[in-house]
């Protein structure tokens, strides 16, 4: 018998709906080429959006995590 294991990587971030709009304001002035739709997150998904921006701006996973983290920090300061 052959046992499969998958392991399913868990984001290194938790954003809440609360503070999104925040670090999204910092990705778009960091980014200005991404879009309102590109943007789209919800609770709960982000490992999904860490990809989905690692593929938009073309940079590795590690760097994406850094990058929200960042922005996480001080929420309140526009700077990322």
């Amino acid at each position: 018998m052959h046992f499969f294991y998958i392991f399913v990587t868990m984001a290194e971030i938790s954003i809440s709906n609360k503070d999104w709009p925040r670090v999204k304001i910092k990705l778009k002035r960091k980014y200005n080429h991404l879009t309102d739709d590109e943007l789209q997150y919800t609770e709960g998904q982000e490992d999904n959006l860490i990809s989905k921006l690692a593929d938009l701006v073309k940079r590795d996973r590690t760097y994406i995590v850094f990058t929200l983290q960042k922005a996480l920090v001080n929420i309140d300061n526009n700077r990322l």
